[in-house]
């Protein structure tokens, strides 16, 4: 016999954990089912000897929906946020340069050449107008600006968030707000501060944050909630429709089978999982998530006694250009953020290699990766031992990578689902790969089956 529900979601990462909780708590029997023993996909934080690791992202963006999440599951009170003015650094000639975070800070440094820094200061008062068709973050930053912008910052910023490659990330898909600014207004700034004055109230902006035991603190009360609706260690391998147009799904677990019912399916996987799932259901939809690529990327964290270090860490950390010389996308200092990540007398760094320019980096031995790692940080940190702990997460597929034709997918994706009435998709290929685009999008799911 099917198990039957009114809703079930596949995939308890973190979108699927926040959707199902949406669902939940508008009442809705919902029953979330996960493959693997644990929930929460790459966001796990790992405590060692005094060092707080985590695997998958290092902060986050506390945004309103993200916020009000929060402060519904009660742990708000385990919320830290980083000090506002911690400075981001930039490596450049072998040196770490911090960037120019106010307008008399950018006149002043010496980052950027005046021919770029010009460009910039006339964008609010120029009017162009983006092309027809998608256009990368690399062609587009060269035609507003200069490739020197592109070379030192926004490429070493595109990495921070997709480790992608900039002359392939569609720029409208990436950074929607950017495109519809310039088409809008002819002007990002311009257009960035019309956007902003036409919506209503005021609008805060989001603060870094992480909590006091981890990012996974996160996961775990969503969890908790879920109790009685979460089933782990069970895998789907089929996915059909009935004559009734509910949707049938076979599972198989360790030890058995199942069988499971439901009027309304929630795909919460990343898209090769999804694309598999739908190859019979939605062919063409399943093509078109099958093309969505990933970047692998190698967390590797680090600990050092702080008397080891010569820099004084007083800061987010760095981003590294691609003509650098260094393999380290770039380098947060996690003990410099929050409390609790490393024994007093010590430091916690987590850099990031790998990435869509680099993809190599990431399938390396867990030890090459900290030698890598480890000589990578010595001249740019001054460091005067080996590390003292260390954490190696690698994954083949990290981060969906918003390439051009990105919407022409998703556009896809969309027109084969709406003839299939009660498949939904959420996941951070859709609004952005954040935490909080991922709450958002999440929600919005929720909300579309509920009110139907």
């Amino acid at each position: 016999m099917a198990a039957t529900h009114p809703v079930i979601v596949i995939g308890a990462g973190l979108s699927g954990l926040a959707c199902a909780y949406f669902l939940k708590r508008s009442g809705v029997d919902v029953l979330l089912l996960e493959s693997a023993a644990n929930t929460g996909g790459v966001i796990q934080s790992i405590a060692e000897n005094g060092f707080l690791f985590e695997t998958g992202p290092q902060s986050f963006n506390n945004t309103p929906a993200l916020a009000a999440l929060i402060a519904e599951l009660n742990i708000a009170s385990a919320v830290l946020a980083a000090p506002a003015t911690a400075p981001r650094y930039v490596f450049i000639a072998g040196q770490l340069r911090p960037l120019p975070l106010s307008p008399p800070a950018f006149l002043s440094s010496s980052l950027l050449s005046w021919s770029t820094k010009l460009s910039l200061m006339r964008e609010p008062f120029s009017r162009t107008v983006p092309p027809d068709k998608d256009e990368s973050i690399a062609a587009f930053v060269r035609r507003k600006f200069t490739p020197e912008l592109l070379a030192l910052l926004a490429g070493p910023f595109v990495s921070g968030i997709y480790a992608g490659d900039p002359e392939k990330l569609s720029l409208r898909a990436a950074f929607p707000q950017i495109h519809e600014a310039e088409k809008q207004s002819g002007s990002i700034l311009r257009g960035m501060k019309e956007a902003a004055q036409s919506k209503p109230g005021s609008n805060p902006k989001p603060t870094l944050s992480g909590f006091h035991e981890g990012t996974q603190t996160l996961i775990r009360a969503l969890s908790a909630k879920l109790e009685g609706s979460l089933r782990t260690g069970i895998r789907i391998t089929q996915i059909a429709r009935d004559s009734a147009g509910q949707f049938e799904l076979s599972a198989a677990t360790d030890t058995s089978s199942a069988q499971f019912l439901s009027p309304h399916l929630v795909l919460a996987t990343p898209t090769y999982i999804a694309a598999s799932l739908l190859k019979q259901l939605a062919p063409e939809a399943s093509n078109a998530l099958s093309q969505i690529e990933y970047a692998p990327v190698a967390v590797v964290s680090l600990g050092y006694r702080h008397a080891d270090v010569s820099h004084s860490l007083d800061g987010f950390g760095f981003l590294a250009p691609r003509n650098a010389g260094i393999r380290i996308l770039g380098t947060v200092w996690n003990s410099s953020l929050f409390p609790n990540r490393a024994p007093q007398d010590r430091v916690l760094l987590t850099s990031f290699l790998g990435g869509a320019t680099d993809p190599d980096a990431a399938s390396l031995s867990d030890s090459a990766l900290v030698a890598l790692a480890h000589r990578e940080l010595i001249p740019t940190l001054g460091l005067k031992s080996q590390p003292v702990a260390s954490h190696i997460t690698a994954y083949e597929r990290a981060i969906p990578q918003y390439n051009l034709g990105h919407l022409d997918r998703l556009a896809a994706i969309q027109s084969e689902l709406a003839q299939i009435p009660g498949l939904h998709l959420t996941g951070n290929y859709l609004r952005g790969p954040s935490i909080g685009a991922c709450i958002e999008q999440a929600q919005a799911v929720a909300e579309s089956i509920r009110i139907r």
